[in-house]
């Protein structure tokens, strides 16, 4: 039976990347990635923003970009804005093309997970496995000391009949009907008659009409003057949305489990981008002096610890956007928010935003009523740790 020094239980982008990284730095090193699915990274595609990350990190991660673009647009009832800064996309299939270069039989996909420690992996054959350490990356895990709202999406890939006349990313396009709250259409110019597009909802629960959801998007491209051709692939997700917490007891709950991604709660709490923290958890992991499983929960939980204490201002902004006004007024705070310098949005999108920046973003006039703001500020903190 083969000893593995690390095995990542799950393939999708967190532990990819840590395979991916370790496979560059530290090639001596046994490890095996698990995954359910024919391929690793499943049926997705992740962006970030070019500032969102720094040189060094784009030097390894620039093979697995199927897509980059200079500048986005933004759309509300009251404003239309163009932004400067690339844009970038990693599709499913890029992903999985490099996983799969890189790792080679180290990689075992069509493996159905049962259950794991943080030594062992086991399957539902009944195959075990055994390693110096597993990090479980399996994706989000409810849980009872996390109070999160959701971006919900369903997103679809056209070829259109005729070239759609677009440059860059349309980010947000709010002027939509807004449902049952915050809701924009997200779509990317993937080639001159090829678009992806995502009807997206920040609601309070998880589930979408996914039959409702592919009508608005054939009646949002009719809109825009776009003709449908064919259906070339379709993607649906929640993405959690963090209000408020206790990351002691989160933690704690995993039992010395190290894990990664959205299993750690590794994501922005607000946009709910994962690539930006991702890269740097692969970066840290592949930089620690061991990889047993006591030492990497401890750097992984400190990591994560971290990030929770940097993203207390995110968390309030979330609580005003979910917990203040009628959810179907949720866009006014993002429309005030793209009113304001496009370097403080690229620093917000960072996860990096300054004093002043906060303090930008907080003063002058209010987007949803005072009295509404202060109660959602302060909802949750007599029981969990909202700041």
């Amino acid at each position: 039976m083969t000893k593995w020094d690390l095995i990542l239980a799950g393939g999708g982008l967190a532990n990819g990347l840590i395979a991916l990284r370790l496979r560059q730095l530290r090639p001596e090193l046994n490890v095996l990635l698990l995954e359910s699915g024919s391929r690793p990274g499943g049926n997705h595609t992740w962006s970030f923003h070019q500032h969102d990350l720094p040189p060094a990190r784009h030097a390894w991660l620039d093979p697995l970009v199927a897509h980059r673009w200079d500048g986005y647009d933004v759309r509300f009832p009251q404003l239309r804005r163009t932004l400067p800064g690339g844009y970038l996309s990693v599709t499913a299939e890029r992903f999985a093309d490099a996983i799969e270069q890189a790792l080679g039989e180290h990689l075992l996909t069509q493996r159905d997970i049962a259950g794991i420690t943080p030594q062992h992996v086991h399957l539902a054959d009944g195959t075990v496995f055994s390693a110096g350490a597993v990090i479980d990356g399996r994706g989000w895990l409810p849980d009872a000391h996390l109070t999160v709202g959701w971006q919900a999406f369903l997103g679809q890939q056209w070829r259109l009949a005729a070239p759609h006349g677009l440059t860059r990313p349309i980010l947000m396009d709010a002027t939509v009907d807004q449902q049952q709250g915050y809701r924009f259409v997200y779509t990317l110019p993937l080639s001159a008659d090829t678009l992806l597009i995502e009807d997206t909802h920040y609601i309070d629960s998880a589930a979408l009409d996914s039959h409702e959801t592919r009508t608005r998007i054939a009646d949002y491209a009719a809109a825009q003057g776009w003709s449908l051709q064919t259906l070339e692939r379709e993607e649906q997700g929640s993405l959690p949305i963090t209000l408020a917490g206790r990351p002691d007891a989160f933690w704690r709950q995993r039992a010395g489990q190290p894990c990664s991604g959205l299993r750690a709660a590794l994501f922005h709490p607000t946009t709910g981008y994962s690539l930006p923290l991702a890269a740097r958890l692969a970066d840290h992991i592949a930089g620690l002096p061991s990889l047993t499983h006591d030492a990497l929960f401890t750097a992984i939980q400190r990591f994560a610890t971290g990030q929770w204490r940097r993203q207390r201002f995110f968390r309030l902004l979330n609580r005003m956007l979910f917990l203040a006004g009628q959810p179907s007024r949720r866009w006014q705070v993002m429309q005030r928010f793209y009113r304001l310098d496009d370097k403080l949005i690229a620093r917000f999108y960072a996860g990096d935003p300054t004093f002043f920046d906060m303090a930008r973003v907080l003063t002058g006039k209010p987007p949803v009523p005072v009295g509404e703001a202060l109660r959602a500020v302060l909802k949750h903190t007599p029981r969990l740790r909202a700041f």
